[in-house]
């Protein structure tokens, strides 16, 4: 029987970047310009879609599988989808991509002259996830970041003309910064996914278990590897600030925003007193914006 597609179904292109409203950080604010806001806008859809991809998170009716080539039957197979993505992906700088969102790309690629490599360890990292569900020490959860955060980041500056090796390197703190503390937020629900992002060597320093990590709350020694890993954090985003004061205008502000963002989630884990298996703490505006004026400062 052949398969109908209703009217009604989901438009994945749209789809994937009314996401961005729900994201820790702003994606596009509006006081940036608008060929800044729509190159970002382009790139979110990309690390979006590929991040969608690897946790099996795309919308339902298997759209993006058509797109990409991969037999609706199939399109549940995250490794041959995450192919396929990147087979497309290859299109935007050599061809006529197939999913709408990485034909919106190409104009961005050619415009800032992006090349393919930071694209490609966004995909690494999503295979990566298929694979690797455990991190031995704190340098393989660091290798890690240098495919699922920090490409993020050099796309960011290359979009708005800014990367130099020093802001790049400060990038990079910043964006592993982040996803630390992402993983720190998520450590319940990356646990449902069958994944754990704290690294081995430092449960076994504080005596965690995973079985604890599915409690409902936090006991003594949980909370006690969260502060550290969350002290981690911190000193990353200390080490990266610099690369606020380096660039100026609305720039200065955007990324002002990302480190006061990830000082804000820390505070928020520490007002938690680091625990994090009910849910992520949460964080308001206020704080947020406290943060972004120490940031701008240079302070902190």
């Amino acid at each position: 029987m052949t398969a109908t597609h209703p009217a009604h179904a989901v438009d994945p292109e749209h789809a994937t970047l009314a996401k961005a409203s729900s994201e820790n950080f702003p994606v596009a604010p509006f006081f940036l310009p608008r060929d800044w806001r729509t190159d970002l806008m382009a790139v979110y859809g990309f690390a979006r879609l590929v991040d969608d991809i690897g946790d099996g998170d795309l919308a339902p009716g298997g759209a993006d599988a058509r797109l990409l080539g991969v037999p609706g039957d199939r399109a549940d197979d995250r490794l041959l989808m995450l192919d396929a993505f990147e087979a497309d992906l290859r299109r935007v700088f050599d061809g006529t991509p197939r999913h709408p969102l990485l034909r919106r790309l190409q104009p961005t690629v050619r415009r800032r002259s992006l090349t393919p490599a930071p694209f490609l360890g966004l995909i690494a990292a999503n295979r990566q996830d298929q694979v690797v569900r455990r991190y031995e020490t704190y340098d393989d959860l660091l290798a890690y970041c240098e495919l699922s955060a920090n490409p993020v980041g050099h796309l960011v500056l290359a979009v708005t003309g800014t990367s130099t090796p020093e802001r790049i390197r400060r990038s990079d703190a910043i964006c592993t910064a982040l996803q630390i503390v992402e993983h720190l937020q998520d450590v319940a629900e990356d646990l449902a996914r069958d994944r754990v992002y704290l690294p081995a060597e430092d449960m076994k320093r504080f005596h965690v278990q995973e079985s604890d990590l599915a409690a409902p709350s936090a006991g003594a020694s949980v909370r006690a590897l969260i502060a550290y890993e969350t002290g981690r954090a911190r000193d990353l985003l200390s080490e990266g600030a610099p690369l606020v004061g380096s660039v100026r205008g609305r720039l200065r502000l955007l990324l002002a925003g990302f480190v006061a963002g990830g000082r804000a989630a820390v505070r928020a884990i520490e007002a938690a007193d680091h625990d994090v298996l009910p849910g992520p703490p949460k964080f308001g505006k206020l704080p947020l914006l406290r943060e972004v004026g120490v940031t701008l400062r240079g302070e902190g």
